[in-house]
């Protein structure tokens, strides 16, 4: 399997990650989020993936440092996630 499918895949999972968040009520911030970006234009797609890519950044920070999933810099990077890219 090559990097481009390895990335996909790992992509893939987080999307799926970020949909399981929009439903479970522990993480209601994921859901204001999406809803913030929804209201400010972005199309449902896109403001999933901008979550996503905070997940990813989150998850190899947790990786490379061996340190547990740190649930508050997650939660301030998807405050940060401007409409404007």
């Amino acid at each position: 399997m090559d990097e481009d499918t390895e990335a996909d895949r790992f992509f893939e999972e987080l999307r799926h990650a970020v949909d399981q968040q929009l439903e479970a009520p522990r993480t209601a911030y994921v859901r204001a989020t999406l809803d913030r970006l929804l209201a400010a234009g972005l199309t449902d797609e896109e403001a999933r993936e901008a979550i996503a890519r905070c997940l990813a950044v989150e998850s190899d920070r947790m990786f490379r440092t061996r340190r547990p999933f740190d649930e508050d810099a997650y939660r301030t990077s998807l405050e940060m996630i401007s409409p404007e890219g």
